[in-house]
């Protein structure tokens, strides 16, 4: 897409050389020509009045117009009266020669079923614009220098109110750094337990992606764990010779079971015996349907635990601020780390944030998105038990996503292909696992948080179908 510059637009970069005997106009005419054969100038691009390029070149204006006139008659330029002088289209001959692959536009499905998407539609955009506007209204000039390295303090001071409070941890705001989201919390985490002498961590099978590709990208060995209905299984992380762990423990990724208490114990004792870290993604704690939020498993042990947390699942995706309640022995590493790496989030951003949360709309909007999941996680059930009544849903207790139990022998992969012939995503349980590692059994995911009734309704409905498609067998 051509981008439409309001009057003149910005300057163009056009070097004259005054210094040889070839006429200026003719080097002007060359050099638009070759702006325009690149694609450095886009077809429909505006370029500058004669008079405002005459300025910026140092030249007669005459010779400006009679370069444009020219470039006219050949076809690279058009004008309109009202629109300026702009770049013809040309088809193909103006596009720049490319280098790289060029992104493929991602496939659009009548129903996409992808775990960890909150309701993009109802991210409170009218009360971030507010909690904006209060910053920048409140905000000390000082705060649009550079951020203290573990952030704001104002932030930081209610990201660990909160967290006490909501979630009964126990962080203060000197041990909690703000970060650019959760995936740039468990980088820096992952980076600064590599210099700490970690050499291996364990990751839970199945489990989130991708997390296996960050840990190794700082030389640490990935192992996969196996999760079971109480949890992640302690007895094979300590067989692992792991000293670290990630785990998901109120709401197992992708199961959605939750760490039993005696698996809480265990955890915090292997911690101990291997001089190790739990480091707790607090991904969708706050959406649980049976009960109160489980307790965050950083408050029980403080010195072993590093949570993490951010507002993708809460607020949306694109408001780039994460934080690490971080335990004292590694606290000084990873501001270390954060400091050589990235400056942070946005300080107004950042500001804002504090300011919705103290406000009461951040709860206020948890509350409305708990009740509008809910409806959805009664839809999803009572869809399969309408359409796929032998078949088992579970992880229903909280978060935005269930898992449905295929039946034994299943292809999972080929169920999953088929849903994608008829217009509808999923992913399969195979795609959480790490080197075959985990339960056996098939299953779908299926998040429902970016999914509304009706679409939920019409996806399982065409999931019926590519379950008892005969080419699965």
């Amino acid at each position: 897409m051509t981008v439409q510059w309001k009057g003149d637009g910005p300057g163009l970069l056009l070097q004259l050389d005054r210094g040889t005997p070839r006429q200026l106009g003719h080097q002007l005419q060359e050099k638009l020509r070759t702006a325009i054969r690149t694609g450095a100038l886009r077809p429909g691009e505006k370029l500058p009045s004669s008079r405002s390029l005459a300025d910026q070149l140092g030249i007669s204006r005459g010779l400006v117009v009679d370069t444009y006139a020219q470039l006219y008659a050949e076809g690279y330029l058009v004008s309109e009266i009202g629109s300026g002088t702009r770049v013809a289209e040309r088809g193909e001959a103006t596009a720049p020669i490319r280098t790289t692959p060029v992104d493929q536009p991602a496939q659009r499905f009548d129903v996409d079923f992808e775990y960890g998407i909150p309701d993009l539609a109802s991210a409170p955009v009218r009360d971030w614009i507010w909690a904006l506007g209060d910053a920048a209204r409140l905000a000390p000039a000082t705060l649009m220098g550079d951020e203290p390295d573990r952030g704001d303090q104002r932030l930081r001071e209610v990201l660990a109110a909160y967290h006490r409070r909501v979630r009964a941890g126990a962080s203060d705001a000197d041990r909690t750094i703000v970060t650019t989201g959760f995936r740039h919390a468990l980088t820096l985490v992952l980076a600064t337990l590599a210099t700490y002498g970690v050499e291996r961590v364990g990751l839970e099978s199945p489990g989130p992606r991708d997390h296996d590709r960050i840990a190794e990208r700082f030389g640490l060995e990935a192992v996969p764990v196996p999760v079971d209905e109480d949890g992640v299984d302690v007895a094979a992380l300590r067989a692992s010779g792991a000293r670290a762990v990630v785990l998901t423990p109120a709401h197992q990724c992708p199961t959605g079971v939750a760490l039993s208490p005696g698996r809480r114990q265990e955890l915090v004792a292997w911690a101990e015996q291997v001089d190790g870290f739990v480091i707790e993604d607090e991904y969708d704690s706050e959406f649980r349907y049976d009960r109160q939020p489980v307790g965050s498993l950083q408050g029980l042990a403080p010195e072993r635990v590093i949570a993490l947390g951010s507002v993708s699942k809460t607020l949306a995706p694109g408001i780039r601020i994460g934080w690490i309640f971080a335990p004292p022995t590694i606290l000084d590493g990873l501001v270390e780390t954060k400091a050589l790496t990235s400056r942070g989030a946005p300080a107004l951003d950042q500001l804002a944030l504090a300011r919705l949360m103290e406000s009461g709309r951040y709860d206020r909007h948890l509350r409305r998105m708990r009740t509008t999941y809910q409806v959805r996680r009664d839809a999803l059930i009572a869809a399969v038990d309408e359409h796929l009544p032998a078949l088992r849903l579970t992880g229903l207790a909280a978060g935005c996503h269930a898992v449905l139990r295929l039946p034994d022998g299943a292809d999972e992969a080929a169920v999953v292909a088929a849903a994608e012939q008829r217009s509808v995503s999923v992913r399969g349980l195979g795609d959480y696992r790490m080197d075959g590692v985990g339960a056996a059994a098939p299953g779908l995911v299926l998040g429902f948080g970016n999914v509304n009734e009706s679409g939920i309704r019409r996806g399982v409905r065409v999931l019926a179908e590519a379950i008892s498609d005969p080419r699965q067998g």
